[in-house]
């Protein structure tokens, strides 16, 4: 049995004489998991993973409170706002991640992965048992149709991937295997992670328009009941094909998993005080102190725990689009950079002053380190000196307030800095040369109460450089057509990043999201500085230069100034009813992430 899918001309580059190619792909079999770099940290043979409690009892039911809504039901296009849990709860990929360690994957779907010696190729060996929840098996011909539908039709995010797999085969009853057409020492568990769809669901219908269809998936939940913008809720199949597995052992514990909606995050927390839902992550570190003080705390119904993590801080804040023309001058940007008063609004607004978030991959081994590049860092910037600023090389630190509401000192630099990028006050109103009006609108989603908050004290500072503030605060479908299509000055803007970052940084800050709708690359940041550096991440041969290039990254998207950033903390904070339990001394490394809530919890 044999399915080709040829998608562009044939490899141009020859990797090693046939000889050698031939003796080095003898040595290489089938595994039961991979890791970017060496090997995977649980051996063959694990019996669950790290912290997961094996013995965790059956049952129960978790209900979350959710901001916002759905309209759809299918996570993996661009149309339409469909739930989250479709895509934890629903929908498998050949592989699973084990987050307590940077990027190691373990069979799911796949019984196997086998690689070719530089990774130019990988293959998956379907596991026998794998089913969908209406029992009809995993076929190579879903798994072939399902990376080319989304590479093809599916969200912006899945393109990448596609378009560096130059051939995709069967080459048996439960084998496929992928032949790449550049390096990429990633692409093999980008693949792995790549969600499973059922062939048969699309039939007769378009994948790409959004729908209410129930998508047939094989994993451990089933969707039972829904209401539009209300609530969605998953059952526990009985039947589930996998929940035998090592990689399952102690993990989709709870039989129900139900997600209400509401229109924002203080209704939210209402709900979850009434008792209406299970567990409420607090952001705020000042409400953490002085809110949970209502009764069912008091009576230890409701219990608060920390849950510590070793990840990248990631960014948050707000971003500035550089589609725009008053944002393409990076003096511009770094004037409202030194305008925004962290240190005031941080206490105003926290109450408890939290860590501010100092480069994009702060808080960990990847992060821009203080001073001047060196090594092997300087030696990736190097031969783009002349196109970064000039701190990407020495050195950049973020400016630091007196505290004070005023921000004096700051606020004379940045109107130092609009005045060199041409931009000065005429009659209390901020101008160019031509007379033009410098304006800016500020575009929330309504329901984010915190950030309305931040908007109010920063927009103050920028009316007194002369600069007209106008805030928008839409629902969560315009501001998501707005968002996907950029149509936006300023925006809250949110990345979370992990310890092993790679192709997804394209989608991110790569240079086709300029114009290409739906990336994440919000600021419009076309760069081929940064660009060289992700394609030296995904071509590294060892963890030391991925290190380099992660840093000299950060460093390229720090001080280019595209976004103004805001705190992070070192632990989430949950509060939750006191029935429901974690393995508390085998917290991930990843902390309160993906594959935690509600994976490894379960109810008494």
């Amino acid at each position: 049995m044999s399915r080709l899918l040829s998608k562009a001309p044939l490899i141009v580059s020859i990797l090693a004489t046939i000889n050698l190619l031939t003796a080095t792909i003898a040595l290489s079999e089938p595994q039961y998991g991979i890791a970017m770099y060496g090997k995977p940290a649980l051996p063959a043979g694990f019996t669950h993973l790290s912290y997961a409690n094996p013995d965790a009892p059956k049952g129960g039911r978790i209900v979350l409170g959710e901001s916002g809504g759905f309209d759809s039901l299918n996570p993996y296009i661009l149309k339409g706002r469909a739930p989250w849990g479709v895509r934890l709860h629903i929908v498998e990929s050949l592989m699973g991640r084990n987050w307590d360690e940077p990027f190691g994957l373990y069979g799911i779907l796949a019984e196997t992965i086998e690689t070719g010696p530089n990774r130019e190729w990988v293959s998956f060996k379907l596991r026998k048992e794998a089913k969908f929840s209406d029992g009809s098996a995993v076929t190579v011909d879903d798994v072939l149709w399902s990376f080319e539908t989304l590479g093809t039709k599916g969200h912006p995010r899945y393109a990448n991937a596609w378009s560096k797999i130059e051939t995709a085969e069967a080459i048996g009853p439960r084998t496929v295997k992928f032949t790449f057409n550049r390096v990429d020492r990633e692409l093999p568990l980008i693949l792995g992670l790549g969600p499973i769809l059922r062939k048969a669901d699309w039939d007769g219908r378009d994948f790409d328009d959004s729908s209410l269809d129930v998508i047939t998936g094989t994993g451990p939940y089933i969707i039972s009941d829904f209401e539009v913008n209300r609530h969605i809720s998953f059952k526990r199949n009985p039947d589930y094909w996998g929940k035998d597995l090592p990689f399952n052992a102690g993990r989709h514990n709870v039989d129900e998993i139900r997600y209400d909606f509401y229109s924002d995050s203080d209704v939210v927390f209402e709900a979850f005080k009434a008792g209406e839902s299970s567990i409420f992550r607090e952001n705020n570190a000042g409400k953490w102190d002085v809110n949970y003080d209502f009764p069912a705390v008091s009576s230890g119904k409701v219990v608060k725990s920390l849950i510590t993590h070793q990840r990248p801080s990631g960014i948050r804040g707000f971003v500035m689009n550089t589609r725009r023309p008053q944002f393409k001058d990076i003096r511009v940007r770094d004037a409202f950079i030194h305008a925004f008063n962290y240190e005031f609004i941080n206490r105003t607004i926290n109450g408890t002053p939290q860590p501010r978030i100092t480069s994009f991959y702060s808080n960990s081994v990847l992060g821009m380190e203080e001073g001047p590049a060196t090594g092997e860092v300087l030696e990736l910037l190097k031969p783009f000196e002349a196109e970064l600023p000039k701190e990407a090389l020495t050195g950049y630190k973020l400016p630091i307030s007196d505290g004070s509401e005023r921000n004096r000192s700051n606020l004379r630099k940045a109107k130092k800095l609009l005045e060199q990028a041409g931009w000065t006050v005429q009659d209390g109103v901020l101008r160019n040369s031509n007379g033009a009006e410098f304006t800016v609108e500020m575009l929330l989603r309504a329901g984010s109460v915190s950030n309305e908050g931040i908007v109010n004290i920063y927009s103050d500072a920028l009316k007194r450089l002369g600069i007209n503030v106008r805030t928008s605060i839409i629902d969560a479908t315009q501001y998501k057509e707005r968002t996907n299509s950029y149509d936006f000055d300023m925006t809250f803007y949110r990345r979370a990043l992990s310890l092993s970052p790679g192709n997804e940084q394209k989608l991110y800050w790569g240079a086709d999201g300029v114009s290409k709708p739906g990336t994440r690359n919000y600021m419009g940041m076309d760069s081929p500085a940064a660009e060289a550096m992700i394609d030296a991440m995904l071509s590294a041969q060892n963890q030391e230069s991925f290190i380099s290039a992660v840093k000299a990254l950060d460093r390229i998207l720090t001080t280019g100034r595209y976004v103004i950033p805001l705190w992070h903390s070192l632990e989430s904070r949950l509060a939750h009813k006191s029935e429901l339990h974690f393995p508390e001394k085998n917290l991930p490394m990843y902390g309160d992430w993906t594959g935690f809530i509600p994976d490894v919890w379960w109810v008494e």
